[in-house]
């Protein structure tokens, strides 16, 4: 509920700070648009779309379609596409629109000041919008969070029969297993991914609010999820969906090391850009203090301007320690990963 009013009050604001500005055309005439191709599919979204052209007079065209849609649609399109931002979920999918040549490298001094290094493309193809965290989700009454410590852990017998997680076709995943092929090598990474097939509670189904669910229900005592799906289900209008994420606690694995693997959402300017310098002004937007507060307080995403704070939610689970790997190195390493999976049996 709380997002829902926080939601409003932004459309509100939005709404009567430029009620009088055209939006769409430019000074001379000329259509003055941005096309975004996006995969992300929330409210908050579409306020800051909203508030980009009230602010800018920039029209946005949004195409909403699955990540694989969209980079299919955007490679059929070829050079005929019109296409200007893909936004998408994972630093796996932007490498993969990178590699196809569907990206273009572009020059910002306000993205390559404001975000990390580890962030974004090294070579400047995508950048990050967001921040979420893969973290272990597990049952208050059941698992001492004493006995919780790393991913590599997972491997061990005493979770046996016990671990949650979803199908190895989730990019997700994929990339969790990336960074532990970059972290530790091949060899270890195969022989954790065995062991943690060993020690499924379950054949994975479902998606991250699915494992916790099921870890209140007893399938199950510890699920691997993405910390905005706990900090979307604490602030649902499903009573069950709220009653499962008070049920778990959240556990941030590797403190002691290279810290808790992280992901993001994150947008590139495309190849064949027809409205280049708007996209550029676009994504600008979109790491923005006031943007980043709105994908802060509405979705529970951390942001990656580091001047704005998360949500007082995320700010109630303490700071942690993240892993600074180069993002761009999921996507490298993303074929390996899923080879990896499919030879240990992870369905």
């Amino acid at each position: 509920m709380k997002k829902v009013i926080f939601l409003i009050a932004l459309v509100a604001f939005s709404a009567c700070k430029n009620d009088n500005k055209k939006t769409g055309t430019s000074s001379d005439g000329e259509e003055n648009v941005v096309n975004v191709y996006t995969h992300r599919h929330y409210a908050a979204d579409q306020v800051l779309f909203k508030q980009f052209e009230e602010t800018t007079r920039i029209k946005v065209n949004v195409i909403n379609a699955s990540a694989d849609e969209l980079i299919q649609k955007m490679s059929i399109e070829g050079a005929q596409s019109p296409a200007d931002v893909l936004i998408t979920v994972d630093a796996g999918r932007l490498t993969r629109a990178k590699d196809q040549n569907l990206l273009q490298p572009i020059e910002s001094d306000i993205l390559n000041r404001i975000i990390a290094p580890h962030l974004k493309d090294p070579e400047n193809y995508w950048f990050g919008l967001t921040k979420r965290a893969r973290i272990i989700a597990y049952a208050k009454n059941r698992v001492d969070s004493s006995d919780l410590s790393t991913y590599e852990d997972l491997a061990s017998d005493k979770w046996k029969g016990r671990i949650l997680i979803r199908s190895s076709e989730n990019i997700y995943n994929q990339s969790l297993l990336a960074s532990l092929i970059v972290n530790n090598g091949e060899d270890e990474a195969r022989k954790w991914t065995e062991s943690i097939v060993e020690n499924m509670a379950r054949s994975p189904k479902g998606n991250d609010r699915d494992q916790v669910k099921a870890v209140v229900g007893g399938e199950g005592d510890i699920a691997i999820v993405n910390t905005y799906y706990i900090g979307n289900m604490l602030n649902s209008e499903n009573p069950e969906e709220v009653k499962a994420a008070e049920a778990v606690g959240i556990f941030f694995p590797n403190q002691n090391g290279r810290g808790a693997h992280i992901n993001v959402s994150g947008a590139g300017v495309a190849r064949y850009a027809p409205n280049k310098e708007n996209a550029i002004k676009f994504i600008e937007f979109l790491i923005s203090k006031q943007a980043q507060e709105v994908f802060a307080n509405s979705n529970y995403e951390y942001p990656v301007n580091p001047i704005v704070k998360p949500a007082p939610l995320l700010q109630q689970w303490g700071e942690f320690k993240e892993d600074s790997l180069t993002l761009s190195k999921l996507g490298e390493f993303n074929k390996k990963a899923v080879l990896i999976f499919d030879e240990a049996g992870w369905k």
